[in-house]
């Protein structure tokens, strides 16, 4: 990990921001960060604080009047959040009175080089001086935008470390068979025979199958960070916007019997045992020359491009245009005709999507208003297919349980972490790395390929923590916090 910058250096001159969200509130917070901040202390609160202990106080203005009465706390380096001097001043969180508060700090710490922070620079500084790992630094974030209780927990248990444990296990178990590999180098005749004694094979066998097992809770933790987007599609009214409100438990899109009636993109989230889906209700699909609406046209044409964009499509159908052999209540045998018409059209459908959907992605036919039918049937059906009714909510826990399959959730991990693309991709060049340290560790002419490989591998780790980085990455990762930290 690179040293904080010198004290001359910019990235070294104390930083103040308001801490607290914008707009109006009971408490707001102006925070301040830097190396000796004792007259920025003496300015604003009169004199010097004790350590660590919330002061009650009157936050003065450069003519010693009262700005504000507050708590005033100052955390003394290196024993705060970024490592350095901390003064934290918590008062009434009107607008006008935090941005006095800010201003004054400005002014008073002016012959310090003081400026106002970046996003996420009070987080970097803590990163820099080591008080957070890289991993811990984005669990910040990530706690901050967590959109439901299972993702927050997780992003809590990666800023207390578990991550950061788990990535440093295996990097410890990678210095060791590193060390290993290194010795036998200088005795090339030795070399096979001696990493066979060690049990080098076996070594590394148990690296790789625990790298996998952290894949795997890291893709639940990514996961529990950015959702899954599913796309309804289907056909004009089978259903998708019921759905939507089935899903959701309330009146989010309009239903009507009247075909096309959702014109535009819908997204609402939702979560299902805390992870969070982003559904995107679409327009109905048909030709281009099946309407004359210009409206529904972009609509329909907004709709191809969500389904291009998607982590999973619901492909909707109406129950009464599949073909069953039970006709659906109330509906006369002359209508066979025009359910093989409806049958012909959603398989039309059915192939245009598959056509626009990237790579890998599934698509999941969903039968829709069972409810019509003198045998309903609902669940998954041998094809695979879930028949579900949106207006009773007849399988709709199939249709939640095989969204949570799709997206590859296990019910009951108590112990994921938070975990971003960045980690996976880490982790995936790790085992890539290793596979081929494997294919090289049966020969000997391969041993310092075998060697290069662990290395390699090694480095992938040491990036998730942050013990290797670029300003690039760091400027990219905290750009998008909130200003304040």
């Amino acid at each position: 990990m690179s040293s904080p910058a010198g004290s001359n250096s910019p990235a070294a001159l104390p930083i103040v921001a308001v801490a607290t969200a914008p707009g109006r509130g009971g408490i707001g917070v102006v925070r301040v960060s830097g190396p000796a901040l004792a007259p920025v202390v003496q300015a604003l609160c009169g004199g010097p604080l004790e350590p660590r202990r919330a002061t009650y106080l009157p936050f003065l203005d450069a003519d010693g009047t009262a700005i504000d009465h507050g708590i005033a706390i100052h955390f003394p380096a290196p024993h705060s959040y970024t490592g350095e001097d901390v003064l934290e001043l918590q008062g009434h969180g009107g607008p006008v009175v935090l941005q006095l508060l800010l201003s004054r700090c400005l002014q008073a710490g002016r012959e310090l080089g003081m400026r106002l922070a970046e996003p996420g620079e009070f987080t970097r500084r803590a990163f820099l001086n080591d008080k957070l790992d890289l991993a811990q630094a984005e669990a910040v974030s990530d706690l901050i935008e967590a959109s439901t209780e299972t993702a927050a927990r997780s992003a809590a248990r990666s800023l207390d470390g578990e991550f950061s444990l788990l990535i440093g296990a295996l990097a410890d178990s990678l210095t060791r068979l590193r060390i290993l590999t290194e010795a036998t180098l200088d005795f090339p005749e030795e070399e096979i025979d001696f990493l066979e004694r060690a049990d080098a094979a076996g070594q590394l066998a148990r690296i790789r199958a625990r790298l996998g097992e952290v894949l795997v809770q890291a893709r639940q933790g990514a996961l529990l960070r950015e959702g899954l987007t599913v796309v309804f599609a289907g056909q004009p009214n089978v259903g998708k916007s019921s759905l939507l409100n089935a899903l959701a438990g309330a009146e989010l899109a309009i239903v009507t019997p009247i075909a096309g009636t959702t014109r535009d993109r819908l997204q609402q989230t939702i979560q299902i045992e805390g992870v969070p889906l982003n559904i995107v209700d679409t327009a109905g699909l048909r030709s281009v020359g099946e309407t004359a609406d210009e409206v529904e046209r972009i609509g329909i044409e907004r709709s191809w491009e969500a389904i291009a964009k998607a982590d999973v499509v619901l492909h909707l159908h109406d129950a009464r245009g599949e073909g069953e052999e039970t006709c659906a209540v109330g509906a006369a045998a002359s209508h066979e005709g025009e359910a093989s018409g409806a049958r012909d059209a959603a398989a039309a459908v059915g192939a245009e999507i598959a056509a626009r959907l990237r790579h890998g992605i599934p698509a999941l036919a969903v039968i829709n208003k069972i409810d019509t039918l003198a045998d309903p049937r609902p669940g998954v059906d041998a094809a695979g297919a879930v028949r579900i009714s949106a207006k009773t909510g007849e399988g709709i826990p199939a249709l939640r349980q095989r969204l949570l399959d799709i997206a590859g959730w296990h019910s009951g991990q108590d112990g994921v972490f938070i975990a971003r693309e960045r980690h996976l991709q880490a982790l995936r060049q790790a085992g890539a790395h290793l596979e081929e340290a494997g294919a090289h560790l049966g020969a000997a002419q391969h041993i310092e390929l075998f060697a290069e490989e662990l290395r390699q591998a090694q480095g992938q780790l040491s990036a998730i923590a942050g013990a290797l980085h670029s300003d690039d990455l760091l400027g990219l990762i905290f750009s998008r916090f909130c200003i304040g930290k």
